[in-house]
């Protein structure tokens, strides 16, 4: 298995332009029955790729952009977010 380099970004820019979801070793899976739409999550996320939706539904969470850092599981009030192992 061949490593490439990772996390060297050579331009100025956006983030939008590098995607970041490769990194992850976990991923925020959203349990859309426990999940009140408070939005928590939205606030705490470094990287803003968890977006709002309609009240009453649970947030979108971007895999794209998303490390894995589980600050979202941590802050949820009411452990709507479980942390999944993603095998790659």
């Amino acid at each position: 298995m061949k490593i490439e380099p990772g996390g060297a970004i050579k331009e100025p820019g956006s983030s939008i332009a590098y995607k970041t979801g490769g990194w992850r070793t976990f991923k925020p899976v959203i349990d859309a029955e426990k999940c009140i739409s408070c939005w928590i999550c939205v606030g705490f996320c470094p990287d803003a790729a968890i977006e709002k939706t309609e009240k009453g539904k649970p947030p979108i969470i971007d895999y794209d952009y998303c490390k894995g850092c589980g600050i979202c599981a941590n802050e949820c009030p009411k452990n709507a977010i479980e942390m999944i192992f993603e095998e790659k």
